[in-house]
């Protein structure tokens, strides 16, 4: 007699075993995939804030180098929020993507280089990498 239950309870066990067989698969192959999508997601997010991030250097080493050349160049108030554009991007966290503070420094970077811009009456933006679509040949 149990021989025969044993036979009929894994008949009603195959939905479940299937069911969790699949989910099991499923499961492995969302890991994986998550694993690549994170990876493309990290590598697009790190070079768009490091090549703001490089903007705004290449702007603070002019803005340097006009003001050693011309010390009176600039004023006083505007040389101060260099030095702390400067400041900030040498304390940028790099290596550690996942501190908060890197999004406030961003936005404090692009606060002062706005500041800055405004006033030297300069019409500067940093527009980011353009896009395939904005490309023209």
């Amino acid at each position: 007699m149990d021989s025969i239950e044993d036979i009929f309870e894994s008949s009603l066990k195959l939905e479940e075993n299937h069911f969790k067989d699949g989910y099991d698969e499923g499961y492995a192959d969302g890991l994986i995939s998550g694993k690549e999508e994170g990876l493309q997601v990290g590598l697009k997010t790190g070079f768009e804030i490091g090549e703001e991030l490089g903007f705004y250097r290449g702007c603070v080493d002019v803005w340097n180098s006009a003001i050693r050349v011309d010390p009176n160049f600039i004023s006083a108030r505007i040389q101060k929020t260099i030095k702390q554009m400067d400041e900030l991007l040498h304390s940028y966290p790099i290596l550690e993507p996942e501190k908060e503070s890197g999004s406030d420094m961003i936005d404090a970077l692009r606060l002062k280089f706005r500041g800055i811009c405004a006033s030297l009456n300069m019409k500067l933006e940093y527009s980011g990498y353009p896009k395939t679509s904005d490309v023209e040949f």
